[in-house]
């Protein structure tokens, strides 16, 4: 059984397909919800924010802290709830943070997308599972 898992929620449906399994499982772990946000959604090349973009941020910040919050409300465990929210690409900023945060599993919700979606669309879930330092639960 995992000490610490970390559950990357975007507030769709899928994450919290994830929180609900995560919920079902294991009752006694301690969980980090993280929110990334993607500067590409702004026009931006990830990890790249020009100097007038500091409303943007602040609106996707307050976004995150939404999505964090609701995602917290739903999670029914025994164990601590930590939240955080970094800026990045999704992917490749879920598998920096299971490497920084010490977790022992990732639990992250899929859409699901087959064939030309997937390839035009990329697959947060399969990269993460790919890259990942701990094990990792894809629900769908």
């Amino acid at each position: 059984m995992p000490r610490h898992v970390l559950v990357p929620v975007d507030g769709s449906p899928q994450s919290l397909q994830a929180i609900g399994f995560v919920s079902a499982e294991w009752d006694d772990v301690d969980v980090t919800l993280l929110h990334v946000i993607n500067p590409v959604q702004a026009g931006y090349r990830a990890g790249v924010l020009p100097s007038g973009s500091e409303e943007w941020y602040q609106e996707a910040k307050a976004e995150a802290e939404e999505v964090l919050d609701e995602a917290r409300s739903q999670l029914e465990i025994d164990g601590d709830v930590e939240t955080a929210v970094d800026v990045g690409r999704p992917a490749a900023t879920i598998v920096e943070q299971a490497r920084e945060l010490d977790v022992d599993h990732v639990v992250v919700g899929s859409h699901g997308r087959r064939g030309v979606s997937r390839l035009v669309l990329g697959s947060v879930a399969e990269h993460v599972a790919r890259r990942s330092p701990v094990p990792v639960t894809i629900v769908r």
